[in-house]
């Protein structure tokens, strides 16, 4: 690894609202730490997912003040072409995989009048409120979890913390063993805690009928606020 370098937090390309919320984050030398891996693999010719403009789509697109619903995903896809820093989403003309396939069939299931949509593209959910957070923001091309002890789950985690301890009735959807270790992160006391199995079909068909999106919708509604369109 080259030489150790630092960061001024000013130059993190981040929503605003999310860079005075994490501002001392950017600041510690783990975060240095990734941004040096990112450098030395980008001088490596070492391909890593998402481009670097998209690292932070999650947080650009859903600011931190508008944060309603949060979905917790563990790794970007490692595929050309497929992460666009949202969780489970995938741009369009790329085929939907088959952990959003689920979701969309539960969708169907439960929200009135939903169509399952021919494209995986969620960002419709980003900007109405939905943060869709990765536990790790980057992957190296074929290598799933490449980058998940590279300092990322420090930052993720403190998003969580950071949200939990600042905002109230935020809903959070936690899919399968390892997102349900995140509860701890988080203040049952002021935030509504969804769990399930993970939608991926190597879970099995557990996540079908979870009801989480009509009940997201539910506890929206009974506090007076627009429901998600989770139409697509």
């Amino acid at each position: 690894m080259s030489s150790e370098i630092t960061i001024n937090p000013d130059d993190v390309q981040i929503e605003t609202g999310w860079k005075t919320a994490l501002y001392d984050e950017f600041t510690k030398p783990y975060f240095a730490r990734i941004k040096q891996i990112l450098i030395d693999a980008k001088d490596a010719h070492i391909p890593i997912y998402p481009p670097g403009k998209l690292i932070f789509n999650a947080f650009n697109r859903t600011p931190y003040d508008r944060v309603r619903v949060v979905i917790l995903g563990q790794d970007p896809y490692h595929q050309p072409g497929q992460a666009m820093g949202l969780s489970f989403s995938v741009p369009q003309g790329v085929r939907i995989p088959p952990s959003l396939q689920n979701i969309y069939k539960e969708l169907a299931r439960s929200i009135p009048g939903f169509t399952i949509p021919n494209h995986g593209d969620l960002s419709a959910w980003a900007d109405q409120g939905v943060l869709l957070l990765n536990a790790s923001l980057t992957v190296e091309r074929g290598k799933a979890g490449s980058h998940s002890r590279i300092g990322w789950q420090l930052f993720t985690n403190a998003v969580i913390e950071q949200l939990s301890r600042e905002r109230s009735d935020l809903i959070f959807m936690l899919w399968g063993n390892f997102a349900k270790e995140k509860i701890r992160l988080i203040d049952a006391d002021k935030h509504y805690i969804l769990t399930s199995v993970h939608p991926s079909p190597l879970a099995g068909n557990g996540f079908i009928g979870c009801s989480h999106f009509l009940s997201a919708n539910q506890i929206l509604e009974a506090r007076g606020e627009a429901p998600i369109n989770w139409q697509i």
